[in-house]
């Protein structure tokens, strides 16, 4: 009994990396991920400066912002632009939710600071959307680009 045992652990040490990742998934990140390198990786992440986010606005262009953040947050203060929608991050990836995202132009994901839009980003144009950007360093970094000066 104690032999089966052993060898069943063993067996399974053994296997265990073998069975540690999804082998297709990994292989269609590592051709999503392809264009990443040197120079061109600030390029593919496609951020948009606030700057560059308040001229498109001024200038009249059809952005989609779609904001991730949670309720609560949206709740307090959101991103009221007429081409807005707020998604919850864990919510964003449902067949419903997909279908609200514009293909036919860009489409700009905001959260706080970047992190939670710049993984949703990502994720979007793993599955097919090239339409879509990050607003670099989030709301955060809007708020405070947004001064009387660059506002009007």
């Amino acid at each position: 009994m104690k032999r089966i045992v052993l060898l069943i652990i063993t067996c399974l040490l053994v296997a265990g990396p073998a069975f540690g990742y999804d082998a297709e998934k990994a292989a269609s990140l590592e051709q999503f991920y392809q264009p990443f390198e040197g120079k061109a990786t600030a390029k593919q992440l496609h951020n948009i400066k606030a700057p560059d986010f308040v001229k498109a606005i001024k200038a009249g262009e059809k952005l989609f912002v779609l904001d991730v953040r949670t309720g609560g947050e949206t709740g307090i203060y959101g991103v009221t632009l007429p081409e807005s929608v707020a998604v919850e991050m864990s919510q964003v990836f449902a067949p419903d939710n997909l279908d609200k995202i514009p293909t036919d132009r860009k489409v700009v994901v905001v959260c706080k600071s970047g992190y939670r839009a710049t993984a949703i980003a990502m994720g979007l144009r793993q599955i097919g959307f090239d339409n879509v950007y990050v607003l670099k360093l989030g709301l955060a970094e809007l708020a405070k680009y947004m001064t009387a000066k660059n506002v009007y």
